[in-house]
C-alpha cells in the first residue's frame, strides 16, 4: 500500500499536521504488515470523503473533545447557507493556479436549499435499489459512480460490466439526469459561496456513493475514520462536497463528519438532502466519526480547477 506522501505542507500549524499524517502513516503501515495485501488505498481514502492522511488511532474514539456542533441534525439551514471563513493553507502554491477558481478565501459550509429531500431520497434508492444486494460484505462499501467500482468485501467488482446490458434495468437515465442536476446545483452554491466563476470549475475523480455502518472493520480497508486532507491526497482537488442521504440520529448514530481545527473539533451532523462542502486543502483536516449503530449514507462530489483532471458527469454505458 503506498504511504500517503507530504506535499510541502506549508502554514502556522503545518508542524502539527505533519506529525499528525507522519504517525498515521506509521501506524496503517503496521496494521498493513499484519493483514493481508491488497487494493486498499481508494475505499481508505474515500470513505473518509477523498482523502488520505492519519491521525492517532486513539483520537477516533475521542468525539467527546468535539467542542463545537456547526449544524446540528433537527435545524434547517435554508435558504441562506451557513458558512465558517478559515484561514487558507498555503497547498494551494504547490500547484498551477487558476485565476477565478483557485481558492483565495477558505473554509466550510452548509446548506439544506440545494437538494430537497425528495431528491436526495430519489437518489438513495436508485443507488441502493441493486448494490445494496451487491454489497454483500457487511462491512463499509463505495461505489465510484464514473468509474463503476463497487467494493465487496476484499475486492472491487465493476458493475457496469457485472451486469452488462441488463446495468439498464438497474439504473434509468432520469437517475442519471437527477445527479446531473444535483451536480450543477452543488457546483453553483459552491462557486457563489467562495467568489468563484463555476464555468472554470471542473468536476473530478471520484464522485462516489458510500455505505458505512457499525460492523467492526476486518482490514485496513474498512478504516474509514482516519483523519485525512483532500489535497494532499488528491493533488487535483480544489473543493470538496457531501450529500447526505440519511439521518442523524435516526437512521444512524455516530458518523458525524468532524473538522480538527488545530484548537476544537467541530462537527455537521448529516440531514437528509444536506449537502456540506468546502475548500480541500489542510485548512479542512477533516475525519469521519465511526458510526455505532444504522447506516450512513452519502454522496461526495470533489471539484477542481485544473481542466486536465476534469471528467465527465457519470452516465450509462
Amino acid at each position: 500500500m503506498a504511504v500517503t506522501r507530504l506535499r510541502n505542507i506549508k502554514g502556522p500549524h503545518a508542524t502539527e499536521i505533519e506529525r499528525k499524517i507522519k504517525r498515521g502513516n506509521t501506524l496503517r503501515q503496521a496494521s498493513w504488515w499484519r493483514g493481508y495485501r491488497g487494493l486498499a488505498a481508494l475505499l481508505l481514502v474515500v470513505l473518509c470523503t477523498c482523502a488520505g492522511a492519519g491521525l492517532l488511532l486513539h483520537l477516533s474514539s475521542l468525539d467527546s473533545d468535539i467542542t463545537e456542533t456547526l449544524v446540528r441534525q433537527r435545524e434547517l439551514v435554508s435558504p441562506q447557507p451557513r458558512a465558517y471563513g478559515v484561514p487558507c493553507s498555503e497547498d494551494y502554491d504547490n500547484y498551477k493556479r487558476y485565476p477565478g477558481c483557485t481558492p483565495q478565501k477558505c473554509g466550510r459550509v452548509v446548506t439544506d436549499g440545494v437538494v430537497t429531500r425528495e431528491e436526495a431520497l430519489a437518489s438513495k434508492r436508485s443507488l441502493i435499489k441493486e448494490t445494496d444486494r451487491l454489497f454483500s460484505a457487511p462491512q463499509a462499501s463505495i461505489l465510484d459512480l464514473h468509474s463503476g467500482a463497487l467494493s465487496m468485501g476484499k475486492q472491487f467488482v465493476n458493475i457496469y460490466r457485472y451486469f452488462g446490458d441488463q446495468i439498464r434495468d438497474v439504473f434509468a437515465q432520469e437517475d442519471f439526469q437527477l445527479y446531473r442536476n444535483v451536480r450543477g446545483r452543488i457546483q453553483a452554491a459552491i462557486a457563489e459561496a467562495f467568489g468563484l466563476d463555476p464555468e472554470l470549475m471542473y468536476l473530478t475523480k471520484p464522485t462516489f456513493f458510500s455505505r458505512i455502518n457499525s460492523t467492526a472493520a476486518r482490514t485496513q480497508h474498512d478504516e474509514y475514520w482516519h483523519p485525512h486532507i483532500d489535497k494532499v491526497t488528491y493533488g487535483s482537488f480544489d473543493y470538496t462536497s457531501l450529500l447526505y442521504l440519511s439521518d442523524y440520529g435516526s437512521d444512524f448514530t455516530g458518523g458525524r463528519f468532524i473538522f480538527m481545527d488545530h484548537n476544537a473539533n467541530r462537527t455537521v451532523e448529516p440531514r437528509t438532502g444536506r449537502v456540506s462542502f468546502f475548500s480541500s486543502g489542510s485548512e479542512n483536516l477533516h475525519r469521519v466519526e465511526k458510526v455505532t449503530w444504522g447506516t450512513r449514507y452519502a454522496i461526495t462530489v470533489s471539484f477542481t480547477c485544473d481542466p486536465e483532471h476534469a471528467i465527465s458527469d457519470p452516465a450509462l454505458p
